[in-house]
């Protein structure tokens, strides 16, 4: 069937090959990277914040998404590792004055150039538009290219000058080898942390369960010898005679002046708030009215004329 007409099909028309792989246009790839966001694929707008693998975000989708972790998403895996708001970090970013975004190109009649980008590095000035490697700080959040970290070698931070060790720096949008290294990072210092965590805790069950040495263990304790002499375990003098004492029966009881304060003290507590629960009811005393408070009525005959 066909060929009508005198057509004369080529050989590429009849012979069907393995199909070519698709290349993706890489700056393509690297405006999806660095211009939207990772979670909403939305455009990066502020506040951005940062994960501990360098992937960035839109504040609000991450926490959208924190509130709703059941919610059907396109890209919920890249998420995955989010506990919540503390295991993400907003960025410091430098804005790129030579990029006018939405507003010069409002109609969509003008061109718009891919590798102009929204930030810049502070120090040096390149771009954030992935063809420089970029990192940020997890103290302050503060953007920076390698190169200026490179050739400006500090332990300040350049831009708010606060201190900052190279465990802080995360890579942005890094490679898959760079990725992997800091999964594992982030894996090790939440281990760590839990496990300061967790000795706090037992610490402070052991101050709690154990009762303190004031109560078990006096500060001095007498003992009689069989010669009749006191001896302190403080080291105090031993040449004071020992006073003998009667011997405790079953029967007798001693009541000491302390306890006895102490049992005065509790009784005359508790009298004062029954009297004061009295106090709430129309029955008490206080609440009862004197014939100068009761009105007169009517009816009855006055007491005053």
């Amino acid at each position: 069937m066909g060929c009508d007409g005198g057509t004369i099909p080529k050989r590429h028309e009849l012979v069907k090959g393995p199909k070519k792989v698709e290349k993706v246009d890489k700056n393509a790839e690297l405006a999806a990277r660095w211009k939207y966001c990772a979670l909403s694929t939305e455009k990066l707008r502020r506040p951005i914040v940062a994960c501990d693998l360098g992937r960035l975000y839109n504040k609000d989708a991450v926490i959208e998404y924190l509130l709703d972790k059941s919610a059907d998403r396109p890209n919920s895996e890249v998420v995955s590792h989010l506990r919540g708001i503390k295991d993400i970090k907003e960025l410091n970013l430098t804005d790129n004055p030579a990029w006018e975004g939405e507003r010069r190109n409002i109609k969509g009649d003008r061109y718009e150039d891919m590798h102009c980008a929204m930030f810049i590095c502070p120090v040096v000035g390149l771009e954030m538009n992935g063809k420089h490697r970029f990192c940020f700080l997890q103290t302050c959040g503060c953007v920076f290219s390698d190169r200026a970290l490179k050739e400006v070698k500090t332990e300040i931070c350049h831009k708010c000058g606060d201190p900052f060790k190279d465990e802080s720096l995360v890579v942005l949008n890094g490679t898959k080898e760079e990725v992997d290294k800091l999964r594992e990072k982030m894996e090790e210092k939440r281990a760590k942390a839990k496990a300061t965590k967790k000795s706090k805790k037992n610490k402070v069950a052991e101050t709690v369960a154990k009762p303190s040495d004031s109560k078990e263990n006096p500060e001095s304790t007498e003992t009689v010898s069989s010669e009749g002499q006191t001896s302190t375990q403080n080291g105090g003098d031993n040449s004071q005679p020992a006073v003998p004492e009667p011997p405790a029966s079953s029967s007798t009881k001693v009541v000491t002046p302390s306890a006895a304060t102490g049992s005065k003290r509790s009784i005359q507590t508790m009298e004062e708030k029954s009297e004061t629960y009295k106090s709430l009811f129309t029955s008490h005393s206080s609440a009862k009215r004197t014939k100068d408070q009761t009105s007169n009525w009517v009816t009855h005959t006055p007491y005053h004329f």
